[in-house]
């Protein structure tokens, strides 16, 4: 075993606080990150304060973690030390069911182990997060990334850059084809650049009109206040596809009706309360709803190399660990373009 310092709940809606634990020693397939930044996700905060139930404490959130390779075991092939590499949502899978067979462990039929919170399959514990200053993970899950970029502003891109690329790329989202995506925040404005970088011609929705101008500069064509009516009817009829990227509460068929003929309508997020949903906007049109939940260790891999090509970030806030707790409240009010990064050389202090 190996200490480790993180920040941690130590129970449920309790404040992050310095937390010392212990790593697993090193497996044979095992890599060693020493972490120098952790992306801060929205589910971070949901599951530090336990809203979606069964959550396990102490815990030690961050699932957004890049940093540099220190040691691998004597069997890992994929990564040596010194290398910048990165580590998302999860940890590990069954990887023998169909999806993990296909190169989709998020869809793990058994569950995939998650960075955080979760039993670990190999017995030694639950697993601990990137607000920490190392992490020890099998080499099958730890992904290369691209010292090209601003490694801070990388971070992100292991869920709020795997979570909008998956399903823009799915859908097969290119050149010629009308997108609309809801919602500028962590999630949307990831979701406006790689549609942008795809091809497409991007609309953001949003309802708030002072986001216009940063919605332009991410890489939309136009701008819609949904609150407004008739910006909103202006559109109808005309959308290939949508992703709706807001877990807060609202009508989705204002967004099935601005759907094509066979269109769909994607959703990322979910809400308290389940939407109400008007049928005749599926069936007069043969639109579809799907969703979407991050992306398979290949696809994320992709994805990197493809930011790494484009030159695409998230646009970050860069903080130091004890501010952490201010970050959270600032998250639930909005006040973040787009999203905190912990730099985690702040933890030695």
């Amino acid at each position: 075993m190996t200490a480790a310092l993180g920040y941690a709940a130590e129970i449920a809606k309790a404040p992050l606080v310095p937390f010392s634990f212990e790593r697993r020693a090193t497996r044979p397939h095992d890599v060693r990150i020493e972490i120098s930044y952790c992306g801060v996700c929205h589910s971070d905060l949901h599951q530090v304060r336990d809203e979606w139930g069964h959550g396990t404490f102490p815990m030690v959130p961050g699932h957004e973690i890049v940093g540099r390779v220190i040691e691998v075991g004597e069997q890992v092939t994929k990564f040596k030390a010194g290398d910048v590499a990165g580590v998302g949502c999860m940890v590990d899978s069954c990887r023998s069911c169909p999806a993990c067979e296909e190169g989709l462990e998020q869809y793990c039929e058994k569950g995939f182990t998650g960075t955080y919170g979760a039993k670990s399959r190999i017995g030694d514990g639950i697993t601990y997060g990137g607000y920490s200053n190392h992490i020890v993970v099998d080499e099958a899950f730890v992904l290369h990334v691209s010292d090209k970029l601003e490694l801070a502003a990388v971070a992100p891109l292991l869920c709020a850059g795997i979570t909008t690329y998956s399903p823009l790329r799915y859908w097969k989202i290119g050149p010629g084809q009308k997108v609309g995506i809801v919602g500028l925040g962590g999630l949307g404005h990831m979701a406006v650049k790689f549609a942008k970088a795809f091809g497409a011609h991007v609309v953001l929705f949003t309802t708030s009109a002072g986001k216009t101008d940063d919605a332009r500069r991410l890489g939309a064509a136009e701008v819609v206040i949904s609150k407004n009516r008739d910006e909103m009817k202006a559109h109808a009829k005309s959308f290939d596809f949508i992703l709706d990227c807001v877990s807060a509460p609202h009508d989705i068929n204002a967004y099935l009706a601005l759907l094509k003929r066979e269109g769909t309508l994607a959703l990322l997020g979910v809400p308290d309360t389940p939407p109400m949903l008007q049928f005749q906007h599926l069936i007069y049109s043969r639109r579809q709803i799907g969703g979407s939940l991050i992306g398979g260790i290949a696809e994320t891999q992709e994805m990197l190399d493809f930011c790494a090509e484009h030159g695409i970030v998230s646009d970050i806030e860069l903080i130091a660990i004890d501010r952490i707790n201010e970050a959270y409240e600032r998250m639930l009010k909005s006040d973040v373009k787009y999203r905190f990064v912990i730099d985690i050389a702040t933890l030695a202090a």
